[in-house]
């Protein structure tokens, strides 16, 4: 299990925002928004050697600082928002590891598997991260939402779908999105489902706030899945502190 940082960006701005509350117009939720670069938080997470954090464009306005943060720590850091067959080269080129991929797959609800393959030849495997972020309907399942977590799709977070999709990616993020940006806890059944996931790396983001969430992240998840800290990290705005999490991680605590 391993913490993976993030640098959230929304109008050009790394911000920490209330996930749910994302709309194609209209203001959203804001938890913090930084006076630094997102320069100075790619440089702060590669002098602390932390590795496959996740830059994410939160709508449009955000491709130059998202390149700014990935030349700040080349190879270190995955991008995510608004990426295709087409565009994902020039960050590449910027210094992502990693493309991460929801709207192109999931479009219009449903997930097409004409363009899974498209990407599997364009940018190959070991370069593709799914975003399987989700939100729970009154029927109790999981459904990915798309759109910037605007839209209900038809694809079911569980078993059969992890293992089935293992094979189009190199990981899978998931944000609990109903809990996003909250610090209100995590989502415990959400994290028992991708704790049986096997075939992938698996990174959880959504509601963690302290030391205790994280253990149970560790426990739920079966020490398997990575988690991200957004909002409630100092340098966020927050009451936890990033060097306190990271000295647990560099001993091998968490």
């Amino acid at each position: 299990m391993r913490f993976r940082p993030c640098i959230d960006l929304h109008d050009g701005k790394v911000k920490q925002i209330v996930g749910s509350t994302l709309k194609d117009s209209g203001e959203v939720s804001t938890n913090f928004v930084s006076l630094h670069s997102p320069a100075y938080f790619a440089d702060l997470y590669r002098r602390n050697e932390l590795h496959g954090g996740h830059v994410i464009m939160l709508g449009p306005g955000n491709e130059e600082a998202a390149k700014i943060a990935l030349k700040a720590y080349p190879g270190g850091l995955q991008i995510g928002g608004g990426l295709n067959d087409r565009n994902g080269f020039e960050y590449l080129d910027a210094g992502a590891s990693h493309l991460i991929f929801t709207s192109y797959v999931v479009a219009d609800g449903v997930l097409h598997y004409d363009r899974l393959k498209k990407l599997l030849s364009v940018y190959g495997r070991k370069r593709i991260v799914l975003d399987l972020s989700c939100r729970k309907k009154a029927d109790g399942q999981y459904y990915v939402v798309s759109n910037r977590w605007q839209t209900f799709t038809d694809i079911v977070v569980n078993d059969d779908t992890l293992n089935e999709l293992a094979m189009y990616a190199d990981e899978f993020l998931v944000h609990a999105v109903d809990v996003e940006g909250k610090k209100c806890g995590i989502d415990g059944e959400l994290l028992q489902i991708l704790g049986r996931h096997e075939a992938v790396p698996v990174s959880y983001a959504g509601g963690i706030r302290s030391f205790e969430d994280i253990e149970t992240v560790r426990v739920l998840g079966r020490n398997k899945v990575d988690f991200t800290v957004g909002s409630a990290l100092d340098i966020f705005g927050g009451d936890l502190k990033f060097e306190d999490l990271n000295s647990k991680q560099k001993k091998e605590e968490l």
